[in-house]
């Protein structure tokens, strides 16, 4: 699985609806909007690298409204509700 964090700046008139539209495609888990230098934050889920291209380069920056990104990719996850889910397998 990958996980990767994306930063978004978001043009002002198109802030009240892109964070519905980012949190509804697929491969993105949640997405936040932020205080700071940056508007949205999505947190991405993917199986491969390549999917991670699809969901950030064609679905995130095709929708309206999205001016840039930055994508940071974990390397490892320290969540305690993965850690949960990871165990509860077979149960």
């Amino acid at each position: 699985m990958t996980h990767a964090i994306v930063l978004i700046e978001a043009e002002r008139g198109a802030m009240t609806k892109l964070g519905g539209l980012i949190a509804d495609v697929d491969g993105v888990a949640e997405c936040y909007s932020v205080t700071g230098a940056w508007d949205l934050v999505a947190i991405v889920r993917v199986r491969t690298h390549e999917q991670l291209a699809d969901v950030i380069t064609k679905a995130i920056c095709g929708l309206p409204g999205v001016v840039r990104t930055q994508t940071m990719v974990a390397f490892e996850v320290f969540s305690q509700h993965d850690l949960d889910a990871m165990f509860a397998i077979g149960e």
